[in-house]
C-alpha cells in the first residue's frame, strides 16, 4: 500500500500549487522576500515607521462553507475568509500588511481548492495585503469526500500614535452606518436551519425583484479596507470602527465605545434588506434573534465628529458604499450597565 492508496494524493498536491502560484505572488507587496514554497513566509516591515505596532487576527467562514461547498460557489469562501479577518484589524487604523491560510479537506480536489485560494488571493489583492503562505492539509477519513474548512490569519501595522482605540470617542460623535453585501459569514447555522424547513434549493426566489435566493446568500462578504485608507487618507477624524459580525449590532458596536459610554441607533434610519425579511418570515425567527445573529444590513460602522459626517458619508459614496448616519454616543446610565440603546422591544 501507498500514500495514495490511503488516501493522500502527492502529486495532486503539486500540481495544485503550481496552479495557485501565479495568484498567490500576485498579492506581494514590495516588503516581501522570495516566493512560494519555503518554510516561512518573509516580509519586511514598511520603511517609514517609527514605533510600528503589529495587530493580528484569525478567524474562519463557519457553517457558510456547508452551503457554498453544496453550490460548488467556492472562490466566494476565499474572498469571505480575507474578508473576516481583515474586517477586524482595520478596525485599529492598521494597514493589512500580510495573510495565511489553512484549508483542512479530506481529499484534495486540485480544482475547488484553486478557486478557494484564487478568491483568497483576490480578497487580498483588493485589500493591499500579500498573501505570504498557507497550508493544505488532506486528511482522508477526518472530513468526508468534497468537505474542507477554513482559517485565515491576518497581520496589520499601524504606527502606535495613530492607532484607533475607541479612546477619543465621547458624547455627541456620531455613527455611521455602512453597508453590508448581505449575510456576510455569520449566522448560517440558523440560514441552514430556515433553508431545511422551508425546502429551498437553487431556484427559489425572493423578494419585490424575485432574486435567486441561494446567490443572494452566497454573496461574499465586503471588503472594507480600501474604504477606511481612503478615510484616513481623506483625514476624516475617525474616533472608533466596528466590524459587525457574529452577534449583530448589539455585540460588536459597542466594542469600540469606551466605558461610561452608551451607543445609541435608530433601526429606521436603514432599510432592512429583504434577504433578511424572508429569513425571519420563513424562519418565525423572533425579532430580539435577528438583531442578535444578522448585520440586519449594516456590515462595519464608523464613529465620527459631529462635523465630519458629510465628509465621512462623501468618502464611503466615492467608494460606492452606501452609508448612512444611524446613531450617536451618548453618557451611559451608571445604574442600567447598557452598552447599546434603541433596539426594538
Amino acid at each position: 500500500m501507498d500514500y495514495k492508496t490511503a488516501g493522500v494524493d502527492v502529486q495532486a498536491g503539486r500540481a495544485f500549487i503550481e496552479r495557485i502560484r501565479s495568484s498567490v505572488e500576485a498579492t506581494h507587496r514590495p516588503e516581501v522576500i522570495g516566493g512560494l514554497g519555503g518554510f516561512g513566509g518573509l516580509i519586511r516591515l514598511p520603511v517609514g515607521l517609527n514605533k510600528p505596532l503589529l495587530v493580528a487576527g484569525t478567524d474562519g467562514v463557519g457553517t457558510k462553507l456547508e452551503l457554498a461547498q453544496q453550490h460548488q460557489a467556492h472562490y466566494g469562501v476565499g474572498l469571505d475568509l480575507v474578508g473576516m479577518c481583515v474586517n477586524d484589524v482595520i478596525t485599529s487604523a492598521a494597514e493589512p500588511l500580510f495573510f495565511l491560510d489553512y484549508i483542512a479537506t479530506g481529499t484534495l480536489s486540485p480544482e475547488a481548492m484553486a478557486q478557494v485560494v484564487e478568491g483568497i488571493a483576490e480578497g487580498c489583492r483588493r485589500s493591499g495585503c500579500a498573501l505570504l503562505g498557507g497550508e493544505t492539509a488532506e486528511m482522508p477519513g477526518f472530513y468526508n469526500p468534497g468537505c474542507y474548512d477554513l482559517a485565515g490569519f491576518c497581520v496589520a501595522v499601524v504606527e502606535e500614535d495613530e492607532m484607533i482605540d475607541g479612546r477619543k470617542i465621547k458624547p455627541g460623535d456620531q455613527i455611521i452606518g455602512v453597508a453590508s453585501s448581505g449575510v456576510h459569514s455569520n449566522g448560517f447555522s440558523l440560514v441552514r436551519k430556515v433553508l431545511a424547513l422551508t425546502e429551498a434549493n437553487k431556484n427559489t426566489r425572493f423578494g419585490c425583484d424575485n432574486k435567486p435566493l441561494i446567490e443572494s446568500l452566497l454573496t461574499p462578504t465586503t471588503l472594507y479596507g480600501q474604504l477606511v485608507k481612503n478615510l484616513l487618507a481623506a483625514k476624516v477624524p475617525l474616533h472608533g470602527m466596528a466590524h459587525i459580525t457574529g452577534g449583530g449590532l448589539p455585540e460588536n458596536l459597542p466594542r469600540c465605545c469606551p466605558k461610561g459610554l452608551v451607543t445609541v441607533i435608530d433601526p429606521s434610519s436603514w432599510t432592512r434588506p429583504e434577504l433578511f425579511q424572508w429569513l425571519q418570515d420563513a424562519g418565525q425567527i423572533p425579532e430580539h434573534d435577528l438583531w442578535h445573529t444578522f448585520n440586519l444590513g449594516v456590515g462595519f460602522c464608523l464613529v465620527v465628529a459631529e462635523e465630519a459626517v458629510n465628509d465621512a458619508l462623501q468618502v464611503c459614496n466615492e467608494q460606492a458604499l452606501q452609508a448612512w448616519p444611524i446613531g450617536q454616543i451618548e453618557t451611559a446610565s451608571p445604574s442600567t450597565g447598557e452598552r447599546l440603546r434603541g433596539l426594538p422591544a
